[in-house]
């Protein structure tokens, strides 16, 4: 568990995955969330590199989910995140980003953590940036790519 100023943040077991997924009513969250944890089962070495971890605040209430995307052969990994509406635009974001890289970063096999954003996503291209991560230069499917390196 990583303990910030306000927030708990936590890998997820099976069971609370498997649990949070069955919750889902958004379809492509339900497949991505259900992709996140067939790769914790395929390999079970690196869960924390696949799960959900849980973002909660001190006392207890859940506020949104980070994930990372797999560690690949160069040592990079590409991070999600979320908050929920109702939780957003405290700094939480912000804090939990900076909190997980710091997590990876004790890693020595990480190089580099990455970061895809949607074009229109204003508040998460600021969270980055707070965070220390910069525009590559290049785009993904979901829009441009942002990496932090050591």
């Amino acid at each position: 568990m990583i303990e910030t100023e306000n927030l708990k943040i936590y890998v997820a077991s099976q069971n609370e995955m498997e649990n949070f997924i069955e919750l889902q009513t958004n379809e492509v969250l339900k497949a991505a969330y259900t992709e996140m944890l067939n790769g914790c089962i395929e390999n079970p070495e690196q869960w924390e590199w696949y799960a959900i971890w849980m973002i909660e605040l001190k006392d207890g209430t859940h506020i949104g989910e980070l994930c990372f995307k797999g560690l690949d052969s160069n040592g990079v990994v590409e991070i999600g995140y979320g908050i929920m509406e109702q939780y957003q635009e405290h700094g939480y974001a912000t804090e939990a980003v900076k909190a997980i890289s710091a997590w990876a970063f004790q890693e020595p096999k990480v190089t580099a953590i990455e970061a895809e954003i949607e074009d229109k996503n204003i508040a998460s291209k600021k969270v980055l940036e707070k965070c220390g991560f910069v525009f590559t230069g290049k785009n993904g499917k979901e829009g441009p790519r942002y990496k932090l390196t050591r």
